[in-house]
């Protein structure tokens, strides 16, 4: 009887155990910024359920931990980045980090209290960005495509920094030195400075994007965000199977629906 009774939770046990393994194969942390990535995170999670895959959502407000945290393996993935910035990451830190798929474009806005148009600007006018070095060149070329400044044609818009400004007849001072995060509290005291505000960051602060900023990237921008992954992971059935639902229908009307323009889905 005992020998019974032994076999039954020997077999109880291992089945667990194999229960225990395949339900942690089966879930992915994907590491995330609030808004809207974690947002739209969660709209997907009820659909990868249908799929047998649970999500798990480890939220961030910052641009450098998400990545020092899917090189270690403490996330299996990653949504918060735009691709120049991802590239930017692996050359400065030697991470073996790729991407998998591109979600959506959030076009970057320049801000400002006391400014009410281009033709406002005057000579001299403070322009605060942030301190991520891998925005600079996009954010120069919204300026250059406003007329605003002109950059050395020679260098590649992606990597254009403020010395590459050839021209500056405004004379606009580039003040490169904030974390991303407090841009908009900068915004909110400064009156007649330009504040270039991360679309994220912008909706967290209750501003709208298309309605709020003095002038906007247009659907065209090439700085797409995407889920990161580590190379080795890049096949993983699970990570793949998140981008899919990420192209859905479902959340691509939710992202149209929710965002109304300052968040826009690509494919």
């Amino acid at each position: 009887m005992r020998k019974f009774i032994f076999i039954v939770l020997t077999i109880t046990l291992i089945t667990l155990v194999g229960c225990g393994k395949e339900q942690e194969e089966n879930t992915i942390v994907v590491g995330a910024t609030s808004i809207p990535h974690a947002e739209i995170l969660e709209e997907a999670k009820p659909i990868l359920e249908e799929e047998g895959i649970t999500l798990e959502i480890e939220p961030y407000e910052e641009y450098v931990l998400p990545n020092d945290d899917l090189a270690n393996e403490t996330l299996d993935a990653n949504f918060f980045q735009h691709i120049p910035h991802l590239e930017q990451t692996i050359e400065d830190t030697g991470y073996d980090l790729t991407h998998i798929g591109s979600i959506h474009i959030e076009p970057m806005g320049v801000y400002s209290k006391g400014i009410q148009s281009i033709d406002e600007i005057d000579n001299g006018t403070e322009v605060v960005l942030s301190n991520s070095v891998a925005d600079h060149g996009r954010i120069l070329s919204l300026f250059e495509q406003n007329e605003l400044i002109t950059l050395d044609d020679s260098v590649e818009p992606a990597k254009a920094t403020i010395d590459d400004i050839i021209d500056n007849p405004r004379d606009l001072v580039f003040s490169p030195d904030y974390d991303a995060a407090f841009l908009p509290e900068i915004y909110e005291t400064e009156e007649d400075i330009l504040v270039v505000i991360n679309t994220n960051f912008a909706i967290e602060a209750g501003l709208k994007p298309t309605e709020d900023a003095l002038f906007i990237e247009d659907e065209e921008s090439l700085y797409v965000n995407v889920i990161a992954v580590r190379s080795e992971d890049k096949e993983r059935e699970e990570l793949k199977k998140l981008v899919e639902v990420l192209h859905s229908e479902e959340i691509t009307n939710f992202i149209l629906k929710e965002y109304d323009g300052a968040v826009v889905p690509v494919k």
